[in-house]
């Protein structure tokens, strides 16, 4: 993991709500790869109704910027590519929070997600072969080498 306050200030006060989550993106790369520097980590959620008010209730303190119940309650329905923010004012550490909704490849890697330790508090983490697809559609999307290197860093390390 790039930083302990990453996980101290995002995954922890989002594990305690008992929220179906998996950390993807860079911070699945690092985990199952080598280590790179990021200031964000991407979460896949499963929000039902009520559950905004759950996630809004985590981060109430005016540490964090949550957006309002409105707009994740219109992210929450939208059947695929719901996403909003959450932030850590002081050190301006990011959540991009992607919504299950019904995407099968969301879905499937729920069902998959693995469970790691880090500074001794539980952590899901999605499956690396979901982790190796979204940065092959990422790299398609943006063009970026980053996901490319991510990619070969997770094959080289995790057989």
């Amino acid at each position: 993991m790039s930083s302990p306050d990453l996980h101290r200030v995002l995954l922890h006060p989002l594990h305690q709500t008992g929220l179906d989550y998996m950390v993807t993106g860079a911070v699945a790369a690092i985990a199952y790869g080598e280590p790179r520097m990021t200031n964000d980590v991407d979460l896949v959620v499963r929000l039902g109704p009520g559950d905004a008010e759950t996630l809004i209730l985590a981060f109430a303190s005016p540490e964090y910027y949550v957006p309002p119940l409105e707009v994740i309650e219109e992210e929450r329905r939208r059947p695929r590519y719901g996403h909003f923010n959450i932030i850590h004012r002081d050190t301006a550490l990011r959540a991009d929070i992607y919504v299950v909704g019904d995407d099968p490849l969301h879905e499937w890697a729920m069902a998959r997600r693995r469970r790691a330790s880090i500074g001794g508090d539980a952590v899901w983490f999605a499956p690396l072969e979901y982790v190796i697809v979204r940065k092959l559609e990422y790299f398609q999307q943006s063009g970026s080498d980053r996901h490319l290197r991510d990619i070969v860093g997770m094959l080289r390390l995790s057989s």
